[in-house]
Parts: C-alpha cells; structure tokens; sequence
C-alpha cells in the first residue's frame, strides 16, 4: 500500500461490502469545463450481431486536445478499423450537470431514468459517412467501485461510474453512407480526470466478460515508482442483473508472454484473477484486434526523444480472447465459457 493514493471503496478494506446504489446524477457532467488540465468523456461501445463492433465518445474535454468533440470508431466484420475524431467549439456543446445529457452540434445522448435500477440511454452520432442511433437498455443494475472516483495525492483525482455494464442494443449505424439496422450488446462508462494519469503509471488492463449468468468488469492499473508501484485493481462481478461483487482484491497473474512488432512491447497470452474462495476467471488471448505505437501520436522529434532517450514503448492492443468463470454463489458452483474483447494500454 502507499499514502499517496487514497482508492474509492467504502471498505472495510480494497472493497464495497455494501454496493452503493447508482443514482443517474453520477452520469452527469463533473469537471470544470474552463479549467486546464482535465478532460471528461462518456464512452459507449456496442458488439453487433452482424459481425460489427462500434464505440462513440462524446468528450466534454478530450485527454489530447482539450477540445469538445465526438470520436466514432467501427470495426468491420472483416478486421477492417475506421477511426475518426470530429472536433468542435465549446459553444457547440449543452451539457447538464444533473444527468446524463449531452448535446455536442447535432451529436447527443440522452437518459431515460424512469426505471432508476435499469437504466436505458440513446445516442445519436453523425458525421458525414459514419455514425450510429443506438438505444441501450440495461441488463445490469448501474454501478461505481466506492464513491466512483480515486485520489492521487498531490495530483488530482480519476473518477470512473458505469451506468451500464451490460444493456441490450438495437438501432442503425452508419458506414459508408450505407445505413445498416442492428442489435447486439453494449456498454457505457464515463471517465473524467483532472491531471495526466500517463505520467504516474506503466500499463493497465481493462476489460468485461458476459457469460449466460454473469457480467464481469475489471480494470488493473500498474503505477510507476513515482507511485511506490502501487497497483489499483477494480472487479465487479454480477449475477444477472444484481450485482453481487464489488472489490479490489484479487490476485492478477500474467503469463505466456509474446512480443509484438508493431507495438515493439510484450504481452501476456494468458492473464488470471484470483478471488477468494477458490474463486477464478481466465483470459486467453487468441488474436490481436487492433495494436499500434502511441508515440506515432508524437511529433517526430518528440516520438525520436521518448524512443531513444527515454527508451518508452508505448502502445496499445485490444484483443479477442476466450475466458471461463469459476465462481461458486449460494451454494451453487459454476463454470461459464465465452469470447470477449479486452484491452491493454502500455506506457513504459
């Protein structure tokens, strides 16, 4: 443990003993839009029955740029990515501070609370060629780890809330100019932060699992030495559409490692959490989806200073893996099966 990072649970210990109950205003606009150095982002990514996957940002902030701005992102069936941040002026942008509603040009989401325990949301993007209407209605109840946000002392805050960890998705997407009717899953989180998170940390994991009874999230996030090395580790586990898990504690083990070219960093074929209880969920990658270098971001000059002085190998890879479960729940032990997609952000 260290002293300088003050995580979110409301304990006792790296964990919600009691879940706290997911109220929409969590959704809601949080940073101060005039300030520099924070950015803020509603994610939404929905995996379609058509061999599809698709992700909408709306930024209030982007991390990059500090500008407003929407970023649609498709994956077609045959591997094929496009890719396209669409950026705007603040005055372009309408957004609440009660709830989950954002308006950013013609782009926006809007949330349906009326069923506060199952949320349902709709998002509607387009620019030119691309874009998607999509509803999303919940599956799974809301949630936050603790109070939703981490503390890093001396530096600022991370704050991380998913309103659907799971929900049912149907609508159109756009590609092309062709519009394609759809249904599938999805899922929405919203980030917001008031410093570089870059700076502080290694690498981290992010993923979820949908398997016929549960609904897994979990993120890992390696801290640098600025950090004393602490590691921050979030899972949620849910048992239909109850959450039943909410916690930091659990063991990750990472093996089999391979290096990637394009990358120029190593990944681990086989990653392991360990619960209590005898408790397990393994991944195991079988193909790279998407995978590149974060420092062709860069300048040249910038990209030739992190390269060979400061000897960073950035990247990112977003995998396809199969997982299985092994979670034993009232008295009943299961063991669940599936393919999911999960990602790894590598800084140094």
């Amino acid at each position: 443990m260290t002293d300088k990072i003050k995580e979110a649970w409301s304990g006792p210990g790296r964990k919600d003993e009691k879940i706290t109950v997911f109220d929409p205003k969590f959704d809601a606009l949080h940073i101060d839009i005039n300030k520099k150095g924070n950015s803020e982002w509603w994610y939404f990514d929905a995996r379609l029955d058509n061999g599809y996957t698709v992700v909408g940002f709306f930024w209030a902030k982007h991390q990059r740029t500090g500008k407003v701005a929407v970023e649609i992102d498709i994956y077609k069936p045959n591997g094929e990515k496009i890719q396209n941040t669409y950026n705007y002026l603040q005055s372009d942008m309408k957004v609440s501070r009660e709830i989950a509603d954002v308006r950013i040009g013609k782009n926006y989401l809007k949330v349906d609370s009326s069923n506060q325990k199952l949320l349902q949301y709709e998002i509607f993007l387009d620019e030119g060629e691309y874009g998607m209407h999509l509803n999303y209605t919940a599956q799974v109840h809301g949630w936050m780890p603790g109070r939703g946000y981490t503390e890093f002392r001396n530096k600022g805050q991370f704050g991380w809330v998913v309103p659907l960890p799971r929900a049912h998705v149907e609508g159109t997407i756009k590609v092309n100019n062709e519009t394609i009717e759809v249904k599938g899953v999805g899922y929405h989180d919203h980030n917001w932060i008031n410093f570089n998170l870059a700076r502080i940390v290694d690498y981290w994991y992010w993923g979820r699992l949908y398997s016929e009874n549960f609904t897994l999230i979990y993120a890992y996030i390696q801290c640098s030495k600025k950090m004393d090395n602490h590691a921050i580790k979030v899972l949620m586990l849910a048992k239909n559409e109850n959450i039943i898990l909410s916690t930091g504690e659990y063991d990750l083990i990472q093996e089999n490692f391979q290096y990637n070219d394009k990358v120029e960093n190593r990944y681990p074929k086989t990653i392991v959490f360990k619960l209590p209880n005898g408790n397990q969920i393994n991944l195991n990658v079988q193909e790279i989806i998407d995978a590149d270098s974060l420092l062709l971001e860069l300048s040249p000059v910038l990209r030739f200073i992190a390269k060979n002085l400061l000897k960073l190998r950035s990247g990112y890879f977003r995998f396809s893996s199969n997982f299985d479960i092994t979670f034993n729940y009232e008295g009943t032990a299961y063991k669940e099966t599936g393919t999911t997609l999960h990602e790894m952000v590598i800084i140094k």
